[in-house]
């Protein structure tokens, strides 16, 4: 990569780490899972009629949509909701890495080298250490919330893989269909009509902002940068870069709300970002067929 893109790409790093706060300060207004619904409305309307449906199936823009963006934007949300600071959901959330190699294993017979299985019982490591050694604020509901996050995440790879979609905008657009109705219908059921009609009556601006810059800055915006790295540069140097996510995540969220990671969350967040980057290799002898470049092929990984 030359210097120009290196700058974009950490331009893109910085735009989704502070996604992460962005997320936090609409969640004081409107609860989880309507705030995810409507944040998909945004990435939905107007894009839809201006980018042109992607060639793969509407089965594969279901699993995509159900799977990258409602249920992994659903849990983190609730996760978020539930206590967890920005840095440490941006943290636990690289855990997809790990979970889309190991499904992508056993439903695509697409096995890990000894490499990459080292790096995801590094990273499966590193893990541990941050939900025992985890802050008295951050709770188990929570950790396990992020980690279902990041499941449903890695499911949605898969899907994606096996139709070999493009990681371009269109899926992104397009898939963002089939996700608001069934947040809307679960935040119904489980948030209740009463608050989800009070939010929706006394929305403010805060949340407002907060969806414009989730949905157009780093989904629309951040993918669309992205994704004309990856057309330019190989995966595996353009990959490696959602890694520097965390820990802007992490200062930034220090900075403004003074969510400060303790000892044990950061020697474990370093220790689990190293196996995710060790586990992100390419085998040498295939450059191509990588799984890697499907770890990125979601509608917005922030």
């Amino acid at each position: 990569m030359n210097r120009r893109d290196s700058l974009l790409a950490l331009s893109v790093m910085v735009i989704w780490g502070v996604n992460f706060l962005a997320i936090e300060w609409g969640l004081r207004d409107v609860p989880p899972l309507l705030f995810a619904a409507l944040r998909f409305v945004a990435v939905l309307v107007p894009a839809i009629f201006l980018v042109a449906r992607p060639q793969v199936s509407w089965w594969t823009l279901a699993g995509v949509g159900l799977f990258m963006s409602a249920g992994q934007f659903g849990f983190v949300y609730a996760a978020m909701e539930a206590g967890l600071p920005p840095g440490i959901a941006a943290l636990v959330l690289q855990a997809q890495v790990v979970f889309t190699i190991v499904i992508a294993a056993g439903v695509l017979r697409e096995l890990p080298t000894p490499v990459q299985a080292l790096g995801i019982v590094v990273a499966a490591l590193g893990l541990a250490i941050v939900g025992t050694g985890r802050g008295g604020d951050v709770t188990v509901t929570a950790l396990l919330l992020c980690l279902a996050g990041a499941f449903s995440w890695a499911i949605g790879n898969v899907v994606a893989r096996a139709a070999k979609a493009p990681g371009g905008l269109g899926v992104t657009v397009w898939s963002a269909l089939f996700v608001p109705l069934p947040l809307i219908a679960v935040s119904l059921l489980v948030e209740g009509p009463e608050r989800v009609s009070d939010a929706l009556t006394g929305i403010g601006w805060e949340a407002i902002a907060s969806t414009v810059f989730t949905a157009g800055i780093s989904s629309l915006l951040g993918y669309g940068i992205f994704n004309s790295l990856l057309a330019r540069n190989p995966a595996h140097l353009v990959v490696p870069w959602v890694l520097v996510v965390p820990p802007v995540a992490m200062v930034a969220a220090w900075i403004a709300f003074g969510d400060r990671p303790n000892t044990d969350e950061l020697a474990g967040g370093a220790v689990m970002l190293l196996g995710v980057l060790v586990a992100l290799r390419p085998p040498a002898t295939t450059r191509v067929e990588s799984p890697a470049p499907a770890l990125v092929q979601l509608p917005d990984s922030v």
